[in-house]
């Protein structure tokens, strides 16, 4: 009994041997296509990010795309040495796992997916780059990194805010300073005494006195429509706007005090709200009328 059992075992070494020293070519080539493949990798990966350094400023963009290359020829080379090796079943086996740990991670890591791929194209679209202004889903501020997950940017109030790329992707964007510059929309009112096409030569003179307004850029001014107290008009205007928010803010402050200097200097009100309280049952009698025909009710217990 014990020596059928060393036989067998001597059998199955022997076998095991045998396979060896004859796979021991196939093994070698195999592990020569495999450095192979790892130099071809290395040689491509070097290539495309030379490539795409050309065309997008994006570094996590170009580490992607260059590593995915990678691994992809690197995996190529590991099927390639498989086969030689005659281990179909494994390679095989491997692909199917791949398939379905593929799909599970899909599943389990949708929300992650989404946004590293929105973030690859946004990357690659540039809609907005570092230091611009930008406005998405309600919120306004400098973008300071953009990685594939998600967008930071700081606010005006100083507060940091990351936004996942699936949301700047399916939302619109407003970028404030692509163009260089924005236009100031500033909102006045004037009493209804006032002269109206003094009004608006006085406006005009005080905003193109300033000195930060695009003078390319015509200044625009519109009465708009009859306010409780005061008839109200619209100026706008140009000015600079790149990658500070500041520029906008002061060319408005300026401007109010322009104007309001101007106005002062010419005996244009900026009148305050004004509201007309009546006391009348039927509407349009004034609080003395009202008063003289109410009758006085006196307290008979006091003696009054």
């Amino acid at each position: 009994m014990l020596s059928n059992s060393i036989d067998i075992v001597y059998d199955k070494v022997n076998g095991w041997w045998e396979t060896a020293v004859s796979m021991f070519p196939n093994f070698i080539v195999a592990i020569i296509v495999l450095v192979i493949f790892y130099l071809i990798a290395k040689y491509i990966k070097h290539l495309l990010k030379k490539f795409f350094q050309k065309f997008y400023g994006q570094s996590a963009v170009i580490n992607l795309f260059s590593n995915i290359v990678y691994l992809s020829v690197l995996t190529a080379g590991l099927f390639v040495a498989l086969d030689i090796l005659d281990l179909d079943k494994t390679v095989t086996s491997m692909l199917a796992g791949l398939g379905i740990l593929g799909l599970a991670l899909g599943f389990a890591f949708q929300e992650i997916a989404s946004n590293f791929i929105s973030g690859i194209i946004l990357s690659i679209n540039k809609p907005f780059t570092i230091g611009d202004i930008i406005e998405v889903d309600g919120n306004t501020g400098t973008v300071e990194f953009v990685s594939l997950r998600t967008t930071n940017i700081r606010t005006f109030q100083g507060q940091k805010i990351l936004i996942p790329n699936k949301t700047i992707f399916q939302n619109a964007i407003t970028n404030y300073t692509e163009n260089g510059k924005r236009r100031v929309d500033l909102e006045v009112g004037v009493s209804y005494g006032d002269d109206l096409e003094k009004v608006q030569k006085v406006t005009l003179e005080a905003i193109n006195s300033l000195d930060d307004i695009l003078k390319e850029e015509a200044v625009q001014f519109f009465f708009t429509d009859y306010g409780d107290s005061s008839i109200n008009f619209v100026v706008m205007f140009w000015t600079e706007y790149k990658k500070k928010h500041s520029e906008y803010m002061e060319a408005k402050h300026r401007a109010i005090m322009a104007i309001n200097k101007a106005f002062n200097a010419n005996d244009i009100s900026i009148p305050f709200p004004i509201r007309t309280l009546d006391f009348g049952i039927k509407g349009g009698e004034k609080l003395s009328t009202v008063i003289k025909n109410t009758p006085l009710t006196l307290n008979k217990d006091k003696g009054e």
